[in-house]
């Protein structure tokens, strides 16, 4: 089973970061409003980074690690991403 890390930018313009085993399907529950409570007041959101793990724990902790960057680091890191559609 693969993983992804991945982060959102919400219609406020602020970020989501999450992981999961099924990136298109998790982006439309976003979308749905079935995603996460923090995503649900911000919809629409759009994917703008995203990165493989190689298991649930390895993405478990590349997300804290990505959580604890700041807006910044984050906008860098997202830079650096190359978006083709998942």
């Amino acid at each position: 089973m693969e993983w992804q890390i991945y982060i959102l930018k919400c219609s406020d313009g602020t970020f989501y970061t999450g992981i999961t085993n099924n990136l298109i399907s998790r982006i439309e529950k976003h979308n749905l409003g079935k995603g996460a409570k923090y995503t649900k007041t911000r919809l629409p959101v759009s994917l703008v980074y995203s990165e493989k793990a190689k298991d649930k724990s390895q993405s478990l902790k590349r997300e804290i690690a990505i959580k604890k960057l700041s807006r910044t680091k984050k906008i860098e890191l997202i830079n650096t991403f190359n978006f083709t559609t998942p």
